[in-house]
């Protein structure tokens, strides 16, 4: 059977995502939208490796706690330029279903 020469990831659709841009420490940051309720707004996200977290944090999607050494998504609205206060840390899962629930706990 003859071997495809074309990498099979470059045909899929990047789901949600608007834009990549590299970044040097974490591989890349994308413009996505946002949570419903938000989804007006747009969000930069970049996604954390578990051997980068380190710190504990509260996922505004189930509002459970996201744990040392868990991959997760760090998101913040695409017109700040993410300080600390705006950043929230959400698990990859409670982001990809980010469309058909809303948020379980509001940002202050």
């Amino acid at each position: 059977m003859p071997r495809r020469n074309h990498d099979r990831k470059s045909n899929r659709k990047n789901s949600g995502s608007r834009e990549s841009r590299p970044d040097s420490l974490m591989g890349g940051a994308r413009i996505e939208d946002g949570p419903a309720g938000l989804s007006d707004e747009e969000f930069t996200t970049r996604m954390v490796p578990g051997n980068r977290a380190t710190k504990t944090y509260r996922c505004p999607g189930c509002d459970h706690e996201v744990r040392p050494g868990v991959s997760h998504i760090v998101a913040w609205p695409a017109a700040d330029l993410g300080g600390p206060e705006n950043r929230r840390h959400w698990h990859t899962g409670c982001w990809s279903g980010r469309a058909t629930r809303g948020l379980t706990r509001r940002w202050s």
